[in-house]
């Protein structure tokens, strides 16, 4: 009878029995290694960027986060740790925006002073300055047609902080161009950012004096700058950029678009002259610093990976483009129906400009663009000075006793004359209103500065039965709408 092994017991004294192998740990724990591995990996490449918000865990020579000491920190690291995709980078496009206000205590301090579009080409390192004039007209979604510089006011009124994000809003719908980040800087922070990094260094292209730079209570003070380079402080460097009635050909606001990429350009060259002037930790301390004056959506780490990109950006060759109403240009002086200038696009819509800045690092497509020659009637209109000062008169619509005379000793100190105070020959008047009597388009700033303190609007033909007395340039209606709050600001 043949011998029968029923069971696989290791026998000693019977080798040759079939046996059962025992389970190997390290093929168990090597299987465990491998799954947890191909899982993190997988996870790790669909999972949102991880850099730090600590300004601590960078190294401020090469902005890299600084790498742990543990061995298990090392693998976190590798594992969890993410190079940050900046918004538009995977359409090869990242446009910032930048935007300088007056901010407390400027006249029409929430009207945007300079708006500029920073763009960038991660693919190629190429860089676009986009500069958009302040009185250029566009759509707002209920809110009609508005100079551009409105925008961050309306914004501001509906919500705090919320201007440069409803400005963002409108450059999207006028121009169809994407705003991933927006960077809103009052005077004070421009100056003291400048001065932070030690000041810079601006080659000045042409001597030019301004006489009418504002001062304060509507005052004008006269600014110098000289041919060559010099070394600006914040103050000069904001005088620079701000002067809008300087001689020699820079008394528009495009010369001073120009001038404002200049100063932009020498921050950034300043910031990469010295290592320790990109160092996270002094970044963070002037955002901090400057938190009440600067309204932004980048966080730290988008800062140190667009300052990690620009040590890589070719600056040398920089595309700008400026908005402007010259000859061939885009733009076309106009009023609006408040008796206000504007500019507006030469074809009528904004197509052109759209096609130039969604194509702006293409030369190919720059060349083919059209650029319409202007009318001999469109000659670039400077906004000079107003050689006298204007005559006010102030009428009270409401039944409201001594409200004109309230809003004549706020307005006094300042550079206009109130000629005349009493009441409208009907009442009450429901609105408010501010009317450019001349149709001067050079009263456009004041009328702007008065519209914006008392926060009435301009208006272009005074009410039936109104009249005004002789040598009056600006009226002034106070309606059942008006609020005399405002008078305290």
């Amino acid at each position: 009878m043949s011998e029968k092994y029923i069971n696989f017991i290791p026998n000693e004294e019977k080798p040759y029995l079939k046996q059962e192998p025992k389970p190997k740990k390290r093929r168990f724990w090597i299987l465990a290694v491998f799954l947890i591995f191909f899982v993190s990996c997988t996870t790790y490449a669909f999972m949102p960027a991880n850099m730090p918000e600590d300004p601590e865990a960078y190294d401020p020579q090469t902005l890299e986060p600084i790498a742990p000491d543990s061995f298990m920190g090392k693998v976190k690291k590798f594992i969890f740790s993410k190079e940050k995709n900046l918004q538009g980078t995977k359409d090869d496009r990242i446009n910032l925006l930048l935007m300088g206000i007056g901010g407390e205590g400027h006249d029409g301090g929430s009207l945007a002073d300079t708006i500029m579009i920073v763009s960038v080409k991660p693919s190629t390192k190429q860089i676009a300055l986009i500069s958009v004039p302040r009185d250029l007209a566009v759509k707002m979604k209920d809110d009609g047609v508005w100079k551009i510089n409105y925008a961050n006011y309306l914004g501001e009124k509906e919500k705090k902080n919320y201007g440069p994000v409803y400005m963002s809003q409108v450059i999207k719908e006028s121009f169809g161009l994407d705003i991933h980040y927006y960077a809103r800087v009052d005077f004070k922070a421009f100056t003291e950012i400048i001065d932070n990094i030690g000041g810079i260094r601006v080659n000045v292209d042409k001597s030019f004096t301004d006489t009418e730079y504002p001062a304060a209570n509507y005052l004008y003070q006269v600014v110098n700058f000289t041919q060559g380079d010099q070394v600006m402080n914040g103050d000069i460097a904001l005088k620079f950029a701000r002067s809008r009635h300087g001689n020699n050909g820079e008394g528009s606001d495009f010369a001073r678009a120009k001038r404002q990429q200049k100063v932009i350009l020498a921050v950034k060259e300043k910031i990469f002259s010295f290592g320790t002037l990109a160092n996270p930790v002094r970044i963070n301390k002037i955002l901090q610093t400057l938190d009440k004056n600067i309204a932004t959506n980048l966080e730290l780490s988008d800062i140190i990976t667009f300052l990690r990109m620009a040590k890589e950006l070719d600056t040398t060759e920089i595309t700008n483009l400026v908005l402007d109403n010259s000859t061939g240009g885009y733009l076309k002086n106009s009023i609006n129906s408040a008796g206000a200038y504007i500019l507006e696009p030469v074809t009528g819509n904004f197509e052109e400009i759209s096609n130039a800045m969604k194509n702006i690092f293409d030369k190919n497509a720059q060349t083919a663009i059209r650029k319409t020659t202007t009318s001999t009637d469109n000659t670039p209109l400077q906004e000079a000075p107003v050689e006298e000062i204007p005559n006010i008169e102030i009428k009270n619509g409401t039944w409201r006793p001594g409200l004109a005379a309230r809003t004549r000793d706020v307005l006094k100190g300042t550079d206009y004359t109130i000629t005349e105070v009493g009441n409208t020959n009907e009442r009450p008047h429901m609105q408010s209103g501010i009317y450019n009597i001349e149709k001067n388009l050079f009263l456009t700033t004041i009328l702007e500065n008065i519209a914006n303190k008392l926060q009435i609007p301009m208006k272009q033909d005074i009410p039936l039965g109104e009249t005004t007395t002789t040598g009056t340039d600006i009226l002034i209606i106070l309606g059942e709408d008006f609020n005399e709050e405002t008078l305290s600001i």
